[in-house]
């Protein structure tokens, strides 16, 4: 059964949470699903286009009270 691993990224600013994501990601196994916290807001866009470049799966992007909820599965 896949894991899932929160990265809690709030308070850190670009590039912050995409090299938290990026350190996080080689800690889990392939399948799991890694939720990046963050409240930066450039963190939105600039995770989603690190993920399609290196080929692992966004599930989803939404923003609650000023908080970046993105979620990954790791793909390979």
């Amino acid at each position: 059964m896949a894991e899932k691993k929160i990265i809690d990224a709030r308070g850190s600013f670009c590039s912050g949470p995409l090299m938290e994501l990026i350190a996080g990601i080689k800690m889990v196994e392939i399948g799991d699903e890694i939720e990046v916290l963050s409240t930066d807001k450039g963190s939105a866009a600039e995770i989603p286009q690190w993920i399609k470049k290196v080929g692992h799966e966004l599930i989803g992007t939404r923003e609650e009270a000023g908080i970046w909820y993105v979620n990954i599965r790791r793909t390979k």
